[in-house]
């Protein structure tokens, strides 16, 4: 029945652009990462929902998949500190701590630890409880511990080195998620989030749709020097808060030794070491030949210890990358290198008119400025890893500046283009674009982002004199392949440096072309790409992505114009790989949805049916439905939605779109000459999926207008039969109709 059908279709192959947004609560996938991981929420069929945790790495090894231990990082605390070299105390804002046990604690030198109650300090400062944060007051210290003691006596104790010179600092907790959740949902129609939480509503889980836009997730800035789980945790002086429930135990204190030293977390550790240049030109060099995304951050400092304090510095700055790499090398972790200037770099500073003492400078690997800050390099510290968003920042503000370089410069190559439009191409969706971009406040400690502007029709005439000269390349170039996917699935540069989605241009299908060509060896390359030491990839499957691409094109929309405009160009290249005999699944799914939506000049469907039909004769036809399917399963591509939604949603696919090619021969009397082959396909939706009340009345109707009115009868009985609660209303009452038409003759 059409309502079924389509609905089914719509909501199994429709592809939803990074620019739409939903207004409210619907069926489908929503993604949460605020709590620290990332959890996926499905709202299925039926009332039905599914949570699902997942994070991790894998590695492919010959036919086996490794999944890869993670690196815990036990910082369940996230720290943010302000300077100001005049605070005489130290003002601490803990948020929101609602009634949970926690407890502060600080440390000067080697002195013993004093630790407070925070619900003792709330009571002071705030007697009636109303204030949602506490705010308080410390003295200047060395240490802070921090302290959440759970119900069961177990507690976690967390100590933090505090900064020189902090004059604030703001604490913040995620408890953990996983556990008896009784849970409801509210959807804020402000923020287009979906939040999950208890009733309570405290601590939601906040989810977005998995179509719109997904922002880049925070990691802590601060890491803890220790982390250390103890049973029954306790200091002098702390009161008992556990309780007894009739059970009394003889304990003699003489005996009772309690060690309150917090002993070293068992941590992994690689001994990673910094190699530092003795001169500006030889630490630029240095930085471009080890990484492309690796970033120099000079130091002008003119203080008698600026040696030492360098040197503390880089030390300290290797064992946090140690920490990072865990067992071994890795280069996605090893970003900056440093660099102390010395008198030999005045004409440098002075030519870059860097006049503040001290301050840090960070460069790329071509000695272009990124960002500078009006501070020592102690107090910038927590910027300089990975996980920072800083790190983001400057990919950012690099690719900017390294695409405005090449594109003004004469001396650039064909390597020099691709590595800037790669860069711009490849960095992390984020909400806001601008303010990834810029990082500026009015404290001047901070670091300030260089911004550079760029002309839009400048970038766009480049790439496309860089497509047009590639035509004819006899080996792909998987840096220019892996950008391309990413402009016209429009997650490239055009939306990065300018934050707009476009519909496919006449370039865009210059650069499809250019998949097409060599999509074999893209496909035999991108295992090996994707895994490149010190490099960030996810490359799919060529032919899958530009069929997503054209189909997302469809619901496409620019300066007023849609993707309707490219429906003979879409055709033309799915004409291309269905000759070529690439089509994969991704590319018939997307081009049988593409030709659905197309009647003829006479009203029929006969493309889409005579296309459908040439697939599902050298296909699925023959044998065992099941068995063939399976075959296909197994093949898929990883990336292929189907891969993770799994067998029976795959199943279901093929059993709806069989059946949704037949009912077009049904409803439409211009596609009466495919009867015979409709009659075949329902028949096969039935074999894959059995007593579906759709799909017997879509098979009694094709029966009763091949003659076979007896058949008609006796397969609309079963449809009836098998109608349930899960049946629309409207549908189940129509087959009920067909059947009396059928059996007085009326149809």
């Amino acid at each position: 029945m059409r309502n079924f059908i389509w609905s089914l279709l719509l909501s199994a192959l429709a592809v939803f652009t990074s620019f739409s947004q939903t207004k409210g609560i619907e069926k489908g996938t929503y993604l949460s990462n605020n709590k620290g991981q990332k959890i996926k929420l499905n709202l299925l069929d039926d009332n039905k929902y599914e949570l699902v945790f997942y994070s991790g790495e894998y590695a492919i090894k010959g036919d086996s998949l490794l999944f890869i231990k993670n690196t815990p990082s036990g910082n369940s605390f996230d720290l943010a500190f302000k300077v100001d070299k005049k605070a005489k105390n130290i003002k601490v804002n803990f948020v929101d701590p609602s009634y949970y046990s926690f407890y502060v604690g600080t440390q000067k030198g080697k002195e013993e630890v004093k630790y407070q109650r925070l619900s003792d300090i709330r009571s002071k400062q705030d007697p009636n409880w109303t204030a949602t944060n506490i705010e308080f007051e410390i003295e200047k210290t060395d240490f802070l511990y921090l302290v959440y003691e759970e119900y069961d006596g177990k507690s976690d104790v967390f100590k933090y080195e505090i900064p020189k010179d902090v004059s604030e600092i703001t604490i913040t907790y995620e408890l953990a998620v996983l556990g008896d959740l009784k849970i409801f949902g509210f959807f804020d129609k402000n923020t287009n989030e979906l939040r999950i939480s208890e009733k309570s509503g405290l601590n939601p889980l906040v989810f977005t749709n998995e179509k719109d836009p997904q922002p880049v997730k925070k990691i802590s800035k601060v890491i803890p020097l220790e982390t250390k789980s103890i049973e029954k945790w306790t200091y002098p002086g702390k009161e008992d808060s556990s309780y007894d429930y009739g059970t009394v135990t003889a304990v003699d204190t003489a005996l009772t030794v309690t060690d309150f030293t917090i002993a070293p977390p068992a941590y992994n550790q690689y001994n990673f070491k910094l190699k530092i240049e003795n001169s500006l030109n030889k630490a630029i060099s240095a930085t471009k030949d080890s990484n492309k995304n690796k970033f120099l951050g000079v130091c002008i400092d003119s203080k008698k210890t600026a040696k030492e304090r360098f040197d503390f510095f880089v030390k300290d700055q290797e064992t946090q990358t140690g920490y990072s790499m865990y067992d071994g090398y890795n280069a996605l972790y090893d970003v900056f290198n440093y660099y102390l200037a010395g008198a030999e770099d005045k004409k440098w500073l002075k030519n870059n008119k860097i006049t503040d003492d001290p301050s840090v400078v960070v460069l790329n690997g071509k000695g272009d400025i990124l960002a500078v800050a009006k501070s020592d390099l102690e107090t910038q510290k927590y910027h300089f890893n990975y996980y920072d968003d800083f790190y983001r920042k400057l990919l950012r503000a690099d690719a900017f500046v390294s695409l405005n370089s090449v594109l003004k410069s004469k001396k650039a190559s064909d390597a020099d283009l691709i590595d800037a439009f790669n860069k711009a191409a490849t960095l992390e969706a984020s909400y806001d674009y601008g303010s990834e971009y810029s990082l500026e406040n009015g404290n001047t400690t901070e670091f300030v982002i260089t911004k550079t502007a760029l002309d839009k029709k400048e970038v766009a005439q480049a790439w496309k004199k860089l497509i047009e000269a590639h035509q004819k390349d006899k080996q792909v170039n998987m840096y220019l392949a892996e950008t391309i996917i990413k402009e016209i699935s429009n997650l490239g540069f055009t939306k990065q440096l300018f934050n707009e989605d476009k519909i496919l241009n006449d370039t865009d299908f210059l650069a499809i072309d250019y998949l097409l060509k060599h999509s074999e060896e893209i496909e035999n390359n991108r295992a090996a790409f994707n895994t490149k030491a010190g490099e960030i990839h996810a490359l799919n499957n060529a032919i899958s992505e530009v069929s997503n691409a054209l189909q997302q094109n469809l619901y496409a929309s620019q300066d007023g114009v849609t993707g309707e405009m490219n429906k003979e160009k879409i055709n033309s290249v799915y004409k291309k790989i269905i000759a070529s005999g690439k089509g994969n699944f991704d590319a018939y799914r997307n081009y049988f949805y593409y030709l659905s939506q197309i009647q003829e000049n006479d009203g029929s469907n006969a493309t889409y049916l005579k296309e459908f039909n040439t697939y599902f004769d050298s296909t699925l036809a023959g044998g065992s439905p099941i068995e063939k399917l399976d075959a296909i399963f197994s093949k898929l591509d990883s990336s292929s939605s189907y891969s993770y939604d799994g067998w029976n949603s795959f199943k279901d696919y093929h059993s709806s779109t069989a059946n949704s090619a037949a009912w077009t021969v049904v409803t439409n009397q211009m596609n009466i000459n495919y009867l015979k082959d409709a009659i075949k396909w329902s028949e096969y939706s039935l074999a894959v999926t059995k007593n579906n009340p759709y799909y017997l009345d879509t098979l009694a109707q094709l029966y009763y207008k091949d003659g076979q009115k007896q058949k008609a009868i006796e397969t609309q009985t079963l449809a009836v039969k098998y109608l349930d609660a899960n049946t629309d209303e409207v549908t189940a009452t129509e087959i009920k109709e067909v059947l009396t038409k059928m059996q007085n003759g009326t149809y």
